[in-house]
């Protein structure tokens, strides 16, 4: 089986059979990592442009360690230092790369909708790393990939997402993603930065995680993006912090095998706090290292690798 687009732009776009198909490739990928020699001849030849309008640390190096394990060139374009700055638009940056023959183009964009316009601009494969507020599709993934791995099913799970969803193209790729392999998607915190109608994405909204907290199986605790507070959209971080913060005292009636995540980077004593991002139930780095496993297997997949038969995750 294949992809059937030659870009990734989000979940929302994927059938559950293709979502599955990436994350099955995900897994020979993740077994390479204990060898020697970490690195495969995939993608000899080819050649990855890394274009990222916005800060990135986990993202962009887990996009190059994953295309260098596959020996693909990469080149990484600081925005900051590139022709942006003179006022070359997005359009014209990118027309610039397909001329130097790049055969990927992993964008990371302010603007959402961004990598939709780059897809229909350029022939180059092009991957969502995240734009603005809409998606950011292999975090969405490596989250599906990480609660597999510890749940061994997704169907019929209890999964809430709590914090800004307003703002969180993370969040936005989790329920797409989610919902399609039959999961139950809770999305948990102050009204302010619940969006409106979210409902109809096939979600319960909820505005006390410790009300629900009993049957949760895995919760996915976002950033509090201190950059919108500019917006005082909630009182105070401290406010925030003791009403949706993720702390020992708020998982007293958690099941034991609760699975705790965070995309990162995390605001530590804020949204989470010390001891539950280093608790035996946390599988924080865990979700870095499936990143990477990942972004392996959609690069193979969209340069035209045939990832087998996709299994089912719905026993």
């Amino acid at each position: 089986m294949k992809l059937k687009q030659k870009d990734l732009l989000g979940l929302e776009y994927l059938s559950k059979e293709e979502i599955e198909l990436i994350i099955q490739t995900a897994k020979p990928f993740k077994n390479l990592f204990t060898r020697t020699v970490k690195k495969v001849p995939t993608l000899r030849g080819k050649t990855v442009v890394l274009l990222f309008y916005e800060p990135s640390t986990r993202t962009r190096t887990s996009f190059e360690l994953a295309a260098k394990r596959l020996s693909a060139d990469t080149i990484g374009i600081s925005v900051s230092a590139s022709s942006v700055v003179k006022g070359e638009s997005l359009i014209d940056t990118v027309k610039t790369i397909e001329a130097m023959k790049a055969d990927f183009v992993v964008l990371r964009h302010g603007m959402s909708g961004a990598a939709h316009i780059v897809s229909k601009t350029i022939s180059a494969s092009v991957i969502n790393a995240g734009d603005g507020m809409h998606e950011h599709p292999t975090q969405g993934l490596l989250d599906i990939f990480t609660i597999l791995e510890k749940k061994e099913k997704i169907k019929g799970l209890n999964v809430a997402i709590i914090g800004d969803i307003l703002h969180s193209r993370v969040a936005r790729s989790n329920i797409w993603g989610l919902n399609k392999l039959g999961a139950n998607v809770f999305v948990v915190g102050p009204a302010t930065l619940i969006p409106a109608e979210i409902e109809k994405l096939n979600v319960e909204v909820h505005h006390n995680i410790e009300k629900i907290m009993h049957k949760l199986d895995v919760i996915n605790i976002l950033r509090i993006q201190r950059e919108r507070q500019e917006q005082n959209l909630f009182p105070t971080f401290e406010e925030y912090s003791e009403i949706f913060g993720i702390n020992s005292y708020k998982l007293r009636n958690a099941k034991n095998d609760i699975v705790i995540m965070h995309p990162g980077p995390m605001n530590r004593g804020a949204e989470i706090s010390s001891e539950v991002a280093e608790s035996k139930n946390s599988v924080i780095t865990e979700q870095v290292t499936n990143g990477i496993a990942i972004r392996m297997s959609v690069l193979y997949l969209l340069a035209g690798g045939d990832g087998g038969e996709s299994e089912t995750f719905n026993s």
